[in-house]
């Protein structure tokens, strides 16, 4: 097989980043519409993230947040996005650049990206940083489950909230689509 020197495989990872961060940017304009919601999955440990030590305590290695029904201040960059949540009653400010990014997924309508992600040892001594720990959310109450295996949490993430069914039906599943399987063989 001859050498990829354009590198292909980076320059697709980084345009799928470029759906979500449009989406992304989208909603943070017009909010969401219709049923949309999002499942994110990002590596907690990765360079730039910032979070509470609360959290990064008890995700040390990744972690889901569902934006769907409150979350506030969420705005969004060339290189990732800040957000509001709220996690067992206590408000939190996260900061979550796009390379941190494992896994995007929108139930409402089976769309799911997955992204790889660089292990922080790779990453040229970018220093990861922690906030302080936030105050307890008033009337901003969301509740947010995470999952802190390996496995693609989009598909076992629940909103505690609610405490509704999985978001994806049995037999309505997204599928991951390798880019390998459009490649001529």
């Amino acid at each position: 097989m001859a050498d990829d020197h354009i590198r292909y495989d980076i320059l697709a990872q980084e345009a799928l980043r470029g759906v979500m961060r449009k989406v992304l940017a989208e909603v943070a304009r017009t909010g969401l519409p219709g049923n949309h919601h999002f499942f994110i999955t990002f590596v907690t440990d990765a360079p730039g993230v910032r979070i509470s030590s609360r959290l990064r305590e008890r995700y040390p290695d990744q972690m889901t947040i569902v934006i769907q029904y409150q979350y506030w201040d969420l705005k969004v960059s060339d290189t990732g996005f800040e957000i509001g949540l709220s996690f067992s009653d206590v408000s939190e400010k996260l900061e979550i650049p796009f390379s941190a990014v494992r896994g995007f997924y929108d139930p409402s309508v089976s769309f799911e990206l997955e992204f790889d992600v660089k292990p922080e040892a790779d990453a040229a001594n970018e220093s990861v940083q922690s906030l302080p720990a936030a105050k307890p959310a008033k009337d901003k109450a969301q509740e947010t489950e995470t999952e802190d295996e390996k496995a693609p949490a989009a598909k076992k993430t629940k909103s505690k909230k609610d405490a509704e069914p999985d978001p994806e039906p049995a037999g309505k599943g997204a599928e991951v689509v390798s880019l390998d399987s459009f490649r001529k063989k």
